[in-house]
This record gives C-alpha cells, structure tokens and sequence, in this order.
C-alpha cells in the first residue's frame, strides 16, 4: 500500500505504515525525496538545517518493520511546529518555520518557475541582480 505526501511543490508517492495513532511514517530511503529532510548522524537535516532528535524520542520515532527502518514524521514536525494535514491516504505538509523564517530575515523570496505564455520557463533565480516587482491575483 502507498500514501501520498504533499510537500515543497511536489506529489511523492511512498510506502504506507500505520499505527493505532494514524501517524505519517515515512520509510529512512523515501524520507529525503518525500519531504527534504535525511538522517545523519546530527539528526534530521534538511539542507543546512539539522534537527537533532530528542534522546527520550528516538526509540518511538525510529521503527524497524516490514524489513524496513522507519521514521515517524509526523511527530517529528509537531515538535519543530511544521504543520500538516492529512485527508485519507494524502498527507499535505506545510513549510518548515525555520526555512520560512531564515527567508524572512533575508530578505530574499524563495525561488519559483512560471511557465510563460510562450511555452518558456522563467525562474525567479534568472533575474538576480534585478529588481522585481511581482503581481498576483486569483479569480476565486
């Protein structure tokens, strides 16, 4: 069985754990392309960014099952204030408050690509060095 995660602009299809709590498990192998983060021996990373993991949690939120070394996510975004959802078999899960709030601070929107009208693709890391103003709207 599989589950869907929504996160960071991308649909990842992985491998499904239950528990009696209803918590997101991710497998060790599909947990950097599902959500960004990876396991090093500092804790969960996700680029620059490491997360070590509680001493009294490790054990509740690393599981051998199935032939399979698992991560329990979702527990691990309550406790870095990562919001997520979960509707069925999708889990959408919000930015990370750290990323979000580094981005703050510098000032610097995160980067983004448009499809233009012509077919060609724009990214907001093209135009560094300029200055942009962006406009947005939505017709609902």
């Amino acid at each position: 069985m599989t589950l869907i995660i929504l996160a960071n602009g991308k649909t990842n299809e992985v491998s499904q754990r239950t528990d009696a709590n209803g918590a997101l498990w991710v497998r060790l192998d599909e947990l950097r392309g599902a959500t960004g983060w990876q396991m090093k021996p500092e804790g969960a990373c996700l680029g620059e960014l490491c997360v070590p993991l509680p001493p009294d949690r490790r054990e509740d939120w690393i599981a051998d099952a199935d032939d399979w070394v698992w991560f329990c996510y979702s527990d691990f975004a309550d406790m870095i204030g990562q919001k997520h959802v979960r509707d069925g078999d999708v889990w959408s899960l919000g930015s990370v408050p750290e990323v979000r709030r580094a981005g703050l601070e510098s000032a610097i929107a995160p980067d983004f690509e448009v499809t233009e009208r012509n077919g060609d693709t724009l990214r907001l890391s093209d135009l560094r060095g300029h200055k942009v103003v962006l406009f947005t709207w939505s017709s609902w």
